[in-house]
């Protein structure tokens, strides 16, 4: 398996390997350019030395004459005071008459080529192959008093002169450099540590799998989650958020955007009270109540550097705290059924160890009598074992309490709908049952019978629940199915539901979501009938309403 170098000694080397290709390439650039500047300078310098001993007083006498002795006496000492590499001084004839460096080449020819435009009276500058080697080199003219060219005075700079200067710029140059190099390399180490220190010793690609994964997480919670910063400005918001709250722009549309912009909430949202974590704080974003939990993001200990929002809809809170009510209620019938099983088996055993055998038989006669009828009943109409359960537990539910839950002898069920679920038709059927039962308790006769009527006949699901209470105002019916509606007085908590005004309100949500609907009528004497009418998926016309009214 190949070993692939760690994030740090990769970003490192790469660093170190910049640094190193730079500083080449400025020391090329450098050298270039300092090249050229000692070029030009020595090439001035020279121009100017030739153009000054060029017109020396008796200098083109002494040329005239061919004084070679002369002209070095006189050459001499400005030679001792010249940086140059060496002083040439020649004739018309381009011969040698002084040379400082090579006195044996007096009266050779002048050598280089490029003499035609100094003979012409112009002073140049070039770079030529000389008698010692090739040079930078200057001439200029040597004019008699006709003002004639009678001679050339040559300066020069040998290149090899001019290399030691560069290399000894080199030399300053590499050291400064190497210890530009080395604080380079200290910088990048120092750097690349506290880069993966600050990335938590992860490599990229792990922050890429976990960046990935964070997405994946947050696009697959149920939960709305926002995250802002200090600026109130958002830095996330998930896929649920923005479907509960109705926002349409894509996340990428609303990141950094200002958070009152993107939704409507509440100030007291980011007010800073003492305690910075919220939970299951009730709040409205975007016309819609949620319970919000917020959590501060802590960069650093003691300041915030944001927050991080999780909400639910309120609404489902609900609907699940009333569903495990009813779980609740189904466990309690469960519980008296057993309690009442319980005393019916104690009272047969007394009867039986005292040996009253016949009054044992009457006992057991009068009790299975009415429970037997009931649940021949239940399970002669109705196909679902659950159903028969919840219908069972109602049914001695309201017998403890001093009502009879009447079945209609034509009651049946022998399919569910596919728009409804088992779970959801006992919601509708236990939290209209219950509260017709706590309608009667609350009426002034408590002890009126509930009638109950189920069927699946007319390609439609008919459930109708009748009870003798106090009825429901013409005025308040169109409000009963709204979440939190009651009639109850204060502090009592609605058995068909958990919290006041829950269990119609579910039993409206489950309807609507199986595509029926519900009628309320008043009820002969007294009291309120709740229709439920949900459709097959074959029926082809609207509902047919044949109410079954019980007398």
């Amino acid at each position: 398996m190949k070993r692939r170098l760690p994030f740090q000694v990769k970003l490192f080397l790469s660093l170190v390997l910049f640094s190193c290709l730079l500083l080449a390439l400025l020391g090329s650039i450098l050298f270039h350019i300092i090249d050229r500047q000692v070029h030009h300078d020595l090439g001035q310098r020279a121009r100017v030395q030739a153009s000054e001993l060029a017109l020396m007083p008796g200098l083109a006498a002494k040329v005239a004459a061919r004084d070679t002795k002369g002209i070095a006496e006189l050459i001499q000492p400005m030679r001792a005071e010249s940086d140059a590499s060496y002083i040439v001084v020649g004739d018309a004839n381009e011969q040698h008459l002084y040379h400082s460096e090579s006195p044996e080449r007096l009266n050779l020819p002048m050598i280089g080529g490029d003499n035609a435009e100094v003979l012409k009276g112009k002073t140049i500058i070039s770079v030529r192959q000389g008698g010692i080697g090739v040079s930078l080199r200057s001439k200029a003219p040597i004019f008699d008093d006709q003002h004639r060219v009678i001679g050339i005075v040559s300066v020069g700079y040998l290149t090899s002169y001019i290399a030691n200067i560069n290399a000894r710029f080199l030399w300053r140059t590499a050291l400064y450099g190497g210890a530009l190099l080395l604080l380079l390399f200290i910088f990048s180490w120092v750097f690349t540590r506290n880069l993966k220190k600050q990335m938590f010793w992860l490599e990229p690609k792990d922050i890429a799998l976990m960046v990935l994964q964070q997405k994946a997480l947050l696009e697959a919670m149920y939960e709305g989650v926002i995250a802002v910063n200090e600026e109130k400005r958002l830095i996330l918001i998930n896929r649920a958020a923005r479907e509960m709250l109705d926002i349409r722009q894509s996340e990428t549309d609303l990141i950094g955007k200002p958070l009152m912009e993107v939704m409507q909430a509440p100030p007291a949202l980011f007010s800073a009270d003492e305690t910075p974590d919220r939970h299951d704080h009730i709040a409205v974003l975007n016309q819609r109540q949620v319970i919000v939990n917020r959590v501060p993001i802590v960069l650093e200990p003691g300041a915030e550097s944001g927050w991080v929002f999780s909400f639910r809809d309120r609404n489902d809170i609900n609907m699940l705290s009333s569903q495990l009510s009813q779980v609740k209620r189904y466990a309690d019938n469960l519980r008296i059924m057993r309690h009442e099983q319980l005393n019916w088996t104690a009272t047969l055993v007394g009867l039986l160890q005292m040996q009253r055998y016949d009054d044992a038989m009457r006992y057991i006669k009068a009790q299975s009598d009415g429970a037997q009828s009931v649940l021949d009943f239940v399970s002669a109409h109705f196909t679902s074992p659950a159903l028969c359960g919840l219908l069972l537990g109602k049914y001695v539910s309201a017998h403890e309490k001093g009502i009879e839950l009447m079945f209609d002898p034509a009651c049946q069920l022998t399919r569910m709908p596919e728009s409804l679920s088992e779970t959801e038709l006992m919601s509708v059927i236990g939290n209209l049952v219950d509260n017709a039962v706590d309608a009667t308790l609350n009426s002034a006769t408590p002890t009126a019978p509930v009638e109950l009527y189920i069927s699946d006949r007319n390609q439609e699901l008919l459930i109708e629940v009748a009870d003798q209470g106090c009825g429901v105002d013409d005025a308040l019916k169109p409000q009963i199915f709204g979440q939190g509606f009651t009639s109850k007085p204060a502090g009592h908590r609605d058995l068909a539901g958990g919290e006041h005004g829950i269990g119609l309100y579910l039993v409206a949500g489950y309807v609507q979501k199986a595509g029926g609907s519900i009628d309320v009528s008043d009820n002969t004497p007294r009291g309120t009938i709740f229709s439920v009418f949900i459709p097959y998926p074959s029926s082809s016309s609207g509902h047919d309403h044949d109410q079954h009214q019980s007398a």
